[in-house]
């Protein structure tokens, strides 16, 4: 096993031109072969595991249990899953020809080519291999960037790479944003990014120059809409969690909440009842069971979001402590929310949730219609008439229905968001699907 190669713009040339001559030799890769690398890489994560856990806490404060959730027990289960299912989904589609019946047409997948695969800070390795898995699954050589932010986990994501793949094949770089950059020079195939929106633009305009595909997941402001008959406790400690759940640190994490302002309160008191079960011993908060803020540039700008709300006159209904030392925000719940505060225009990305009251639905329905569609829509109702007009008038990339985050978790639907929360899909499946090109083959009869 060798060490992490020097990352320059020659170097990123040089295995680029090593991966685009072996593309052909991977494309022709059959389900066996890329089965056992697969199995191979599921090896060495699960081999790993510890050293994972030690580099995810050591670039955030997470807790062990959500470490080896997402970045261990998810990969692995995500690699599995295309392990199992790989000969399905690489069998050809059958299609019977309309004009001559003794012909044979069918549609069969192939590999995109050389890929780029950039992944997040928030769940840096459970967010890059998830897609790398994907396209070796689909026979693609693929050239992969972690995050800047975690340093120590795409040191580990580095070694591990290393230890199972040949750099004509998968190689991964650690660095500054501007290996990213050079990356995006290069001419993939396709490209996959997980971020922000702001980021995704700069990514999709990169992928122009060379008239790359692209999948994009992105973020936005993910709404959650409460029917008057819905089981309030139920919704009260669904939000707690989802807000504990990596800080709120989550793409698909509830960003706002749309309730009648008869339950105003019963919501709140709720929530802030959970989170203390949840997450304080005698009046103090256990910060071992909630990740930090990722860094102070973020912290500063969801306490300004916040300082924003509360000078415009929101009300901190639970929470409101920000711990600027370890960047810890305490989960907080802000009602009497206005459309005009900072804090609902832009994504949060913290344990912080701002609430708006409603009369009529057909409001609500309005003011989702009018912005950017989200990568998520939560509706709370036992109302199926209601669930479904809102499903009608509204669009979203996924959604859950008296629950939250289930849509993603279903590794049968597909993940993305729909224009500004991303472009394509993927989880499954529909994983295999978007790092593989649905090629046409009519055969005429001899």
């Amino acid at each position: 096993m060798t060490g992490a190669p020097q990352t320059t713009t020659q170097e990123l040339q040089r295995i680029f031109e090593l991966q685009t001559e072996n593309q052909w030799n991977v494309k022709a890769s059959t389900a066996e072969q890329r089965k056992e690398k697969l199995t191979k890489l599921k090896a060495a994560v699960e081999a790993h595991a510890d050293d994972i856990v030690a580099a995810v806490q050591s670039d955030t404060r997470k807790p062990e249990a959500e470490i080896r959730m997402t970045e261990v027990g998810g990969v692995m289960g995500n690699i599995q899953l295309n392990i199992d299912n790989l000969e399905e989904w690489m069998k050809p589609a059958i299609v019977q020809p309309s004009a001559n019946p003794d012909d044979k047409a069918k549609i069969v997948y192939e590999a995109r080519g050389v890929c780029l695969i950039l992944g997040p800070w928030n769940f840096p390795l459970g967010l890059t291999f998830g897609p790398l898995a994907a396209a070796i699954a689909a026979g693609n050589c693929a050239m992969v960037k972690l995050t800047d932010l975690c340093p120590a986990t795409a040191a580990i994501a580095g070694k591990i790479v290393r230890s199972v793949f040949d750099e004509n094949e998968v190689a991964l770089f650690e660095g500054e944003v501007s290996v990213a950059e050079a990356l995006l020079e290069l001419p993939f195939n396709h490209i996959f990014f997980t971020g922000s929106p702001r980021v995704g633009k700069i990514v999709m305009n990169a992928a122009a120059k060379n008239l790359s595909s692209v999948t994009l997941e992105l973020g936005g402001k993910s709404p959650v809409v409460v029917d008057e008959g819905a089981d309030i406790d139920k919704v009260a400690a669904d939000l707690a969690q989802a807000k504990q759940f990596n800080g709120g640190q989550a793409c698909i994490s509830p960003d706002y909440v749309f309730v009648k302002e008869d339950k105003k309160d019963a919501l709140a008191k709720g929530f802030a009842a959970r989170v203390k079960e949840n997450l304080y011993a005698d009046g103090k908060l256990q910060k071992e069971n909630i990740a930090q803020i990722v860094n102070k540039r973020n912290f500063e700008r969801v306490k300004g979001m916040f300082d924003d709300a509360v000078a415009k006159g929101a009300t901190v209904a639970a929470g409101g402590e920000f711990e600027e030392s370890d960047l810890t925000v305490h989960p907080t719940m802000l009602t009497d929310v206005t459309p005009q505060m900072k804090i609902m225009q832009d994504e949060i990305f913290a344990p912080v949730i701002p609430v708006m009251t409603y009369e009529s639905l057909d409001e609500v329905i309005g003011y989702i219609e009018a912005r950017d569609k989200p990568l998520a829509l939560y509706i709370y109702s036992k109302d199926q008439e209601m669930v479904e007009k809102v499903l009608t008038r509204t669009s979203s990339g996924g959604v859950t229905v008296n629950g939250v985050f289930s849509h993603y978790l279903e590794n049968k639907l597909p993940f993305g968001g729909v224009n500004h929360s991303g472009i394509g899909s993927y989880h499954g499946y529909f994983g295999f699907k978007a790092f593989s090109h649905e090629r046409a083959v009519y055969m005429h009869k001899a």
